[in-house]
């Protein structure tokens, strides 16, 4: 059997790029929830059949499981928005899951640091 190569095989990674950038815009522009602070879009995955669209965010100041649950309830109003911008058959249904990386990141180094200045007083 012959595979036939699609034409367009970035399309997924343009169409969750494009997702990333506009609701960046909406939530920071028309979202008013006040337990959505200062979000940061980290990444989103958009599944082969964009049905369906993981956001990765991450927060600089607040609560991230009120933040989460703000963005879930908000998901029908920014996938809304979505439509209305972009360009595409199927507009995929939003999952807002809050990014632990950049948290994770910072402990490690502060572990690291640790490591480093225990040594030091060691030599």
């Amino acid at each position: 059997m012959v595979r036939i190569k699609s034409k367009t095989p970035n399309r997924s990674f343009k169409v969750a790029d494009q997702i990333q950038r506009d609701l960046t815009e909406l939530i920071a522009r028309e979202l008013k929830d006040p337990r959505v602070g200062m979000v940061t879009i980290q990444a989103v995955e958009v599944t082969p059949d964009y049905a369906h669209a993981k956001v990765f965010f991450s927060l600089l100041t607040g609560d991230p499981k009120a933040c989460t649950e703000g963005l879930n309830q908000a998901a029908g109003f920014l996938r809304a928005g979505l439509f209305k911008r972009l360009h595409i058959h199927t507009v995929p249904t939003l999952h807002f899951l809050f990014d632990q990386t950049t948290e994770k990141a910072a402990d490690m180094n502060a572990l690291i640091a640790r490591a480093v200045a225990s040594r030091a007083k060691e030599d």
